[in-house]
């Protein structure tokens, strides 16, 4: 394949970053939704039709993850055909799949394009001015984030600040946190958790992380409620815990729901023992037959069902499995993961 220059002007990339500003037809919108609730179930083979159309009719965010769902099938392997998504996404500018691109280096076919270094560089030249503007994109500071970790960690030269990732990139999720920006918050939260900062005692660590976890909850960010639940946890308040736990359930967390279903169904022995709750096997075999249907397959939620078959007579997992049918299968929000956006 001939070395061609991949980099259309940055002019070009400005001009069209305004993501999926066209409202799509109400046949490929549905699937599209479709693609992304099996997607954030970690289904992305199965994903993929639906989330084509969409990606075939213009959508840049399902052109993106037509991208992820490629490379996920091959445990996280820059395929060809992955990085031809990851290409058209690119030239409709945004930023994760010009990073995306970068990280694979921008090979398609075993030949890499003239410039295809450069992706990382367009991805800055698109982004930064949205970041620095005077209203500030907290989104695009966040993209700065992902931009500058990807930068530094590649030339080896950044100073590094307490958090263990490269100053840069600190600056602007920190940046996109405090304007607003629930999923920064919630990276940030997790940095603290982490280890990152200087708390000198586990109480004030925790503390910290919940007040931006906190924020970010008050937004509906789910995450964030799942991690409300998790630092309420570690501060040994168990009641609290299981309120964001139920909160996150209700919203559509996988995990959220497994911790509430698995409590219902066995108050004693469900993981780290902070169930406040009244046991409930009905309900809590309904919940997790219902994850089990959306899941398919050897899911979490069947083993724990196969493990706890003896709770419930025939007659009782009867009416649990009508009971998910009329008020778990299929509820709203759909179930998800909540994968990140740019993860692995």
């Amino acid at each position: 394949m001939a070395k061609t220059n991949l980099l259309a002007p940055t002019l070009f990339f400005l001009l069209l970053w305004s993501l999926n500003s066209w409202a799509l037809p109400a046949d490929i919108q549905a699937a599209k939704d479709e693609g992304m609730r099996l997607y954030n179930i970690g289904h992305s083979t199965a994903a993929m039709p639906y989330l084509r159309q969409a990606a075939d009719a213009g959508d840049v965010e399902a052109m993106y993850y037509m991208g992820e769902s490629e490379r996920r099938q091959k445990m996280m392997g820059f395929t060809t055909a992955a990085m031809e998504w990851y290409l058209k996404a690119a030239e409709q500018g945004d930023p994760y799949a010009m990073l995306r691109l970068f990280q694979g280096g921008a090979c398609i076919g075993g030949e890499c394009p003239e410039g295809s270094d450069d992706w990382r560089e367009a991805a800055l030249d698109i982004t930064l001015p949205k970041a620095e503007a005077e209203a500030g994109d907290p989104e695009a500071m966040l993209a700065m984030y992902y931009i500058y970790a990807n930068l530094d960690a590649s030339r080896l030269t950044s100073v590094y600040n307490f958090l263990g990732i490269p100053t840069r990139a600190v600056k602007w999720l920190k940046r996109a946190a405090e304007a607003g920006l629930p999923e920064a918050q919630t990276t940030w939260g997790r940095r603290i958790m982490g280890g990152g900062g200087w708390y000198f005692t586990k109480n004030r660590r925790l503390e910290a992380a919940e007040s931006w976890f906190s924020r970010a909850a008050e937004q509906g960010y789910v995450p964030a409620m799942e991690q409300m639940e998790r630092v309420n946890r570690e501060q040994q308040d168990f009641e609290t815990s299981w309120r964001w736990m139920v909160q996150a359930s209700n919203n559509g967390s996988y995990e959220g729901r497994l911790g509430v279903g698995w409590c219902y169904l066995d108050t004693d022995f469900a993981p780290d023992q902070n169930c406040t709750n009244e046991e409930d096997r009905i309900k809590g075999w309904a919940i997790l037959y219902a994850m089990s249907q959306e899941l398919g397959g050897n899911s979490t939620p069947s083993s724990i069902m196969n493990r706890n078959q003896d709770k419930l007579d025939e007659s009782e997992r009867q009416e649990a499995e009508a009971l998910a049918e009329a008020e778990w299968i299929g509820r709203q929000p759909p179930l998800s993961r909540f994968p990140h956006r740019f993860g692995f």
